[in-house]
């Protein structure tokens, strides 16, 4: 199958091209590289260019006779998001409604938006179904909101496909080390833990210690990413059948991606500690703007639609992300 991947220069999105491309597919990349690394495109088809750009869009269509198309691309740096709200919805909604109008134009009768787990409300549970309602916490998580509903929308009038795969917290990298987390200065939690125990900054900090979860610290699902992107190659495998389960009666169906298991940050601390084998200094700080208590996932429908559970552990997917810090240093030069 021909797929086009926008975003697919990214942590995720080029993830996704290597397991497509294992999987037998065509993975067509197009990316503004605004974010994404150019060497992760090596021995895959490439356009240099922005998901808005309809002449360059529907140029790629007709050229490869694209089939289905997975929108990865995306801003997704939550107190970036806080900061500057009105680049967050350019760029990830009205870009995106641009490329979904211009893929339906183009004959592209599938779309896979990969959406995220931070859009849900808040659970006593902390576990969270497709059925749970929303409260995104940041401008980058109303974005989300904000496509998904648009896509269900466009499905419905255009008769079209669309899946959202919300996402949880991906970690690690591509086994095989064709790519992996590439931002210099990174945000999220394993990437700070990672910079502290290379010695890149002097403390792990972790924000917030007040939520209601079994140790105060926030809680999450870490999904190694090389099982997200096999999510993704089963999605688009699967996309007729999840369109015609119960889930897809508008033409439209969410599904999670994550593990099932929830381990808070001091959890993750620990778990990279064992790792490592060394201790890695942490010091306490007061939560961050957009912040939540976080949560994990039910991903009984994936298991359902894709035939799709996770398979790799917290562990394995720190000791791939040290492998390939390793490695980036000497194909990025940091």
């Amino acid at each position: 199958m021909n797929i086009l991947v926008s975003g697919g220069a990214g942590y995720i999105g080029s993830t996704v091209v290597s397991a497509l491309s294992d999987a037998g597919h065509l993975p067509v990349i197009l990316d503004s590289l605004v974010t994404g690394q150019e060497i992760f495109t090596t021995n895959h088809i490439f356009y240099h260019g922005d998901i808005a750009d309809t002449s360059l869009v529907k140029k790629i269509c007709a050229h490869h006779q694209i089939e289905s198309a997975i929108h990865c691309a995306a801003l997704i740096v939550i107190p970036e998001s806080v900061r500057e709200p009105a680049r967050y919805y350019h760029e990830n909604c009205t870009k995106s409604l641009i490329f979904f109008r211009t893929l339906h134009e183009s004959g592209v009768p599938h779309i896979l938006f990969s959406s995220s787990a931070s859009i849900y409300a808040h659970t006593q549970e902390l576990e969270v179904t497709e059925e749970v309602g929303f409260n995104p916490l940041s401008p980058y998580a109303r974005s989300k909101v904000v496509v998904e509903y648009m896509l269900e929308d466009l499905c419905r009038a255009w008769n079209i496909g669309g899946v959202s795969l919300r996402y949880f917290n991906p970690i690690g990298a591509d086994p095989q080390l064709r790519s992996g987390p590439h931002v210099p200065d990174p945000t999220h939690v394993l990437g700070k833990l990672s910079d502290t125990a290379l010695g890149k900054q002097a403390d792990f900090e972790i924000t917030g210690t007040d939520w209601p979860t079994r140790d105060g610290t926030g809680i999450r699902d870490y999904i190694h990413i090389w099982d997200l992107a096999v999510a993704h190659v089963a999605a688009i495998e699967h996309f007729e059948q999840i369109i015609a389960s119960p889930y897809g009666s508008t033409g439209y169906c969410a599904i999670n991606l994550g593990t099932g298991r929830g381990t808070t940050v001091r959890e993750l601390h620990h778990a990279c500690e064992k790792v490592r084998g060394e201790s890695i200094p942490a010091i306490e700080a007061p939560r961050r703007p957009g912040d939540s208590a976080g949560a994990f996932a039910n991903y009984s429908r994936a298991h359902e639609l894709l035939g799709w559970s996770a398979t790799k552990s917290i562990e394995e997917g720190i000791t791939d992300l040290f492998r390939w810090l390793e490695r980036r240093q000497k194909l990025l030069g940091y």
